[in-house]
């Protein structure tokens, strides 16, 4: 049995102090340039204060992405909540989705859901958010 062509990834974050919350705008149009070229598709939730972003593509591009997001200084407590692989892809729309959420309590919810149920949560929520991509 082949090994699963995908890695999907959700992992959650707060803004960090010194930061606007203007600048995931900044986020958004440079992630979705670098995740064309890596073919990594995804989706960016944030509301205010928590990012969680559901991210996928092959193992060899979302490792290095990870890594450079654990380093980013626009946020802080990078936490992956899930990671597993995937037969195919779960965003055929867009490298990157972004949506912010106006309901605070959506966000926490999943900061505090960790595994299958910290995906599970958020991929019951998705259909609620106002997709851009």
């Amino acid at each position: 049995m082949p090994a699963p062509a995908f890695l999907e990834l959700l992992y959650v974050s707060v803004l960090a102090p010194h930061q606007r919350p203007t600048v995931v705008g900044q986020i958004v149009a440079q992630a979705r340039t670098r995740n064309a070229e890596r073919g990594i598709t995804g989706l960016l939730v944030f509301d205010g204060i928590h990012f969680c972003q559901h991210i996928e593509g092959l193992p060899e591009a979302v490792t290095p992405l990870m890594d450079r997001i654990r380093q980013d200084a626009r946020h802080e407590g990078v936490q992956v909540l899930y990671e597993g692989p995937r037969d195919e892809r779960r965003y055929h729309r867009f490298d990157l989705g972004f949506a912010q959420s106006d309901e605070p309590h959506d966000m926490a919810g999943i900061h505090a859901l960790e595994g299958p149920a910290a995906l599970e949560r958020f991929l019951a929520l998705r259909p609620s958010f106002d997709v851009n991509g």
